[in-house]
């Protein structure tokens, strides 16, 4: 199973920084075992919204040439929850890494200005089409910023 979990893009700057919105709702799937009868985003997911981000800023940068892939938290503290109805704002800002292979990312996450995650990590540049197709990638990036209209 794979999550999908960038709703909307909703502002970018080439390699330095993105902005997205994870919308939670209760027919997710994973809102139905964490936890039983009182629902909440799990954690994890909320980073992997940021990676997923991340990745998306990496492609627009690179003319969907490249895709982050995540190989270290660096640091990852969570304030409180995201529950089902809640609007997540992401944003990911670029950190300057240790060695040029490295890249190093700041994501935070917040709902109505209260802050639900905040996040260090880093990883590397891989060849995405080695992980998806570039021109169907190039398509869903415009849908998700709403480039294209319909």
């Amino acid at each position: 199973m794979r999550y999908l979990l960038i709703d909307r893009i909703t502002e970018w700057q080439p390699s330095k920084m993105i902005k997205g919105i994870k919308n939670v709702a209760m027919s997710e799937d994973f809102l139905e075992y964490h936890f039983p009868k009182n629902p909440i985003m799990p954690g994890v997911l909320l980073l992997e919204a940021i990676v997923q981000l991340t990745g998306w800023l990496e492609a627009a940068s690179s003319d969907f040439r490249e895709w982050f892939l995540i190989n270290k938290v660096l640091r990852c503290n969570f304030y409180s929850f995201a529950l089902p109805g809640d609007q997540v704002e992401l944003e990911v800002t670029s950190v300057a890494g240790d060695t040029p292979d490295t890249k190093r990312y700041r994501g935070l996450g917040t709902v109505r200005g209260k802050k639900k995650i905040l996040a260090d990590f880093e990883g590397i540049l891989l060849s995405l089409e080695a992980v998806e197709e570039s021109d169907e990638q190039r398509r869903f990036f415009s849908l998700l910023t709403r480039e294209s209209r319909f």
